[in-house]
């Protein structure tokens, strides 16, 4: 096998005995010290000048050198254009290598794109984490001491929050909440279910939570633009036939926000009907809150106010509603 560096590729060309290992590939080679020395490269390349003999038959021809590319720290000073038209060069020079290399040339020249040294750093999801954490720590956690010591005893956040899992829509980012002032559930299109023990106890029990313990003031249901559990919901068909093990039986929740705006706008664009659907989603969920007979006490006595939200990141706009709640005086005819 001979081995001979061009332009941070090192083209091998195999022997006969060699011949069925015909896979181009692009690897790792962190240094050089692995290939064959030069007196071995030399030997084998004066072999592959006369044919040789395969059990006993006569080999009119040596096969057409395989290439394989391997990347090199020397390609850090070039650029995988110069690498490329390097390549190309050779297959000008050597018209034998055509037929073996030509097709392989956008896929190297991908390769080379996709692995040049110049691009970012491979994503570290744990190196991510710390370095946040790092910066979190150092910019804000013991830039205020006062704030976190209070956190330390206990929390009394003045909102419940109900946002979508959306990464685009944080709400204590958007809304500039700080920590100890929002008691946040996060899911799918921020949906808030009717009471019901058995099938949504996980929510259940964060309302009852948020409204009897922490005694919150306000429980705000945020909903936003580009939902996709909102088209999930407006093009799902629904019928039962299921695609889908978790996701069609949650937005059913916000069916009749559906089914209002399919009536109303329902030859409007889709995603005109969609936008309509994130705000009506948030009324359904909003009405769902008054199944809750803690939250109906407290609406009843003052203590608690429900409102709707919605957050436009494409426009960068924020609505803001509130829902009246109230028992009228008894009459008799």
């Amino acid at each position: 096998m001979s081995t001979a560096p061009l332009s941070g590729f090192f083209l091998t060309s195999l022997s006969p005995s060699q011949s069925s290992l015909k896979k181009v590939s692009l690897r790792s080679s962190p240094t050089v010290a692995s290939l064959p020395s030069s007196s071995s490269s030399s030997s084998s390349s004066s072999s592959r000048s006369v044919p040789t003999l395969i059990r006993n038959e006569p080999v009119l021809a040596a096969p057409a050198p395989i290439i394989t590319p391997y990347w090199s720290e020397e390609m850090g000073s070039e650029s995988y254009q110069e690498a490329t038209e390097a390549l190309k060069k050779l297959l000008i020079e050597k018209e034998e290598l055509k037929t073996v290399a030509a097709a392989k040339v956008e896929q190297i020249t991908a390769e080379l794109k996709t692995g040049a040294p110049s691009d970012k750093k491979a994503f570290d999801p744990v190196e991510n984490i710390k370095q946040g954490f790092i910066t979190f720590k150092k910019e804000k956690y013991e830039t205020n001491p006062a704030l976190y010591g209070e956190l330390a005893k206990g929390q009394s956040p003045k909102y419940m929050v109900f946002a979508c899992s959306d990464s685009r829509v944080c709400p204590s980012h958007v809304l500039n909440f700080q920590p100890g002032d929002a008691f946040v559930v996060r899911n799918i299109a921020n949906m808030v279910p009717p009471f019901d023990k058995v099938k949504y106890g996980g929510v259940g029990a964060a309302i009852e939570y948020a409204v009897l313990h922490l005694k919150v003031e306000n429980i705000v249901v945020i909903g936003h633009s580009a939902c996709g559990g909102i088209k999930g919901l407006m093009s799902f068909p629904l019928d039962g036939n299921n695609s889908t093990d978790f996701i069609e039986d949650w937005v059913k929740i916000c069916l009749p926000a559906k089914s209002k705006v399919k009536s109303e706008v329902g030859d409007s664009a889709f995603e005109d009907q969609c936008s309509r659907c994130e705000r009506e989603a948030v009324n359904v969920s909003l009405a769902n809150l008054l199944t809750y007979p803690f939250v109906r006490e407290g609406l009843v006595k003052g203590t608690l106010a429900l409102k709707g939200g919605y957050y436009d990141f494409i426009k960068g706009a924020f609505e803001l509603w509130g829902l009246e709640f109230g028992l009228s005086e008894t009459s008799s005819v």
